[in-house]
């Protein structure tokens, strides 16, 4: 991912909060089957490893695990919230005229190895604790122990698990820094202005970061 400095995101504990923020990572890898990608939700262990370890699992019949099981590199996109930005939100373009449009976005990237796994008990707690953080909050939460056990044991036969400890992490805040103060504001207020909830969560994290 190509970082300016004015973009970098070096705050370990930010980086870890937009991970558990993105609902959906998307997991790639190139091996013996080629480059692969596959969309997973994924839990972060923030305290193993120097930058944290991931958990996640695919189905057995997706065959992206193999690449994993035989080392294959691993590389892990989380996408926060973006922003088409318009030039008719900077002043610059009532003074000047030289500007262009732009999207604003919020990106963390994660590195590493996985290894996988298929241990029935080590499976069965890693999908309980993805269905309890997910189901957290609702009037009435679902927990895995509800289905019968014969069927669970035979769902958990159907997955392969993995942890990924992740070796390099990438951030990228891409907000507007490099452009005057007077441009930035214009930016937050016309995103803060949007019907569109993601424009107005850009427009939010813009203000944070001032």
């Amino acid at each position: 991912m190509y970082v300016p400095s004015s973009f970098r995101q070096n705050d370990l504990t930010q980086l870890h909060d937009q991970m558990r923020a993105t609902g959906l990572a998307v997991l790639t890898s190139s091996g013996s089957q080629g480059l692969q990608a596959s969309h997973l939700p994924l839990l972060l262990e923030p305290g193993e490893g120097e930058f944290g370890t991931l958990y996640g699992h695919f189905a057995r019949a997706n065959p992206h695990w193999r690449d994993l099981a035989e080392d294959a590199e691993t590389l892990v996109v989380f996408a926060g919230p973006d922003a088409y930005v318009t030039p008719g939100w900077y002043p610059a373009k009532a003074e000047h005229g030289k500007v262009v449009p732009t999207w604003n976005y919020i990106a963390v990237h994660a590195w590493g190895q996985a290894e996988v796994f298929d241990d029935p008990e080590r499976l069965l707690r890693l999908v309980s604790r993805l269905s309890d953080r997910h189901e957290a909050g609702r009037p009435q939460p679902w927990a895995v122990d509800e289905a019968p056990r014969e069927y669970l044991d035979s769902m958990l036969r159907a997955i392969v698990g993995f942890a990924l400890p992740i070796r390099r992490l990438e951030g990228k805040w891409k907000l507007g820094q490099n452009r005057p103060a007077a441009d930035q504001a214009g930016v937050r207020e016309g995103l803060a202005a949007s019907s569109n909830p993601r424009d107005r969560e850009l427009a939010a994290r813009m203000t944070a970061i001032d």
